[in-house]
Order: C-alpha cells, then sequence, then structure tokens
C-alpha cells in the first residue's frame, strides 16, 4: 500500500460554525417593525387583548354541519342479521365474529383472532 504524498488536514470542529439558514424569501422588517415586536411591546398586546377562547355550544355547532347533497332524514335502513355460522368464532378480544381461518389461538377465556395474537 502506499500513502498519498499529500497529507491529510484534520477538520477543526471548534473552527467551524454552522450557518444558519436564511429565508431570502420573507419579508424584511423596518425599524419600526422590529421595535413593535419587542418583547415589552408584545407583553402590552397580550394584556391589552382578552381571552382567546371562545364559548361555544358543540351540538349547536353540530346541528348547523350537514353533508352536502345528503338529506337522509326521511331513509330507512333495514339490514339483516344472520347469527354466527358454524364455520365461525367470536373473538374473545375484539369480540367481532371472524371466519375459522383467522383463528390464531385459544387460550383461557377463549378464541383468539390472529389480528389480536399478533
Amino acid at each position: 500500500m502506499q500513502r498519498s504524498a499529500v497529507p491529510r488536514r484534520r477538520a477543526d470542529r471548534r473552527s467551524v460554525t454552522p450557518d444558519m439558514a436564511t429565508d431570502y424569501d420573507a419579508p424584511r422588517k423596518t425599524e419600526e417593525e422590529l421595535k413593535e415586536d419587542s418583547i415589552e411591546e408584545l407583553k402590552a398586546r397580550r394584556n391589552e387583548k382578552s381571552s382567546g377562547t371562545v364559548d361555544e355550544d358543540e351540538t349547536e355547532a353540530a346541528e348547523g354541519f350537514e353533508l352536502p347533497g345528503a338529506d337522509l332524514s326521511g331513509e330507512e335502513f333495514t339490514v339483516r342479521v344472520l347469527p354466527r355460522q358454524a364455520d365461525e368464532f367470536t373473538c374473545t378480544r375484539c369480540f367481532l365474529v371472524h371466519h375459522r381461518s383467522q383463528l390464531a389461538m385459544t387460550d383461557e377465556v377463549g378464541p383468539v383472532c390472529s389480528e389480536c395474537a399478533a
């Protein structure tokens, strides 16, 4: 193995300062705007403003919410519920009915599906 004739330079970490990123698209502030953003000015503005909380009744807000193009007020839905079949089981952890192909194990409580066993 040959070593190169050029000596390696070691980086002096103390002399390297990270450059801060500059957002060139941000608008520049004038001296007057910088004064307005001083700590004292911001504290004074905060004390002048009233509380930022809004008292809103959740039920009143929900009454005015409607889905676009969906008037389901006069609709009746009928769903036919089937009893658990012979090749199905109810998971004792999530209480969902699964096909027996999703049976992962049976613990002391009962059958457990593969999703709950994972």
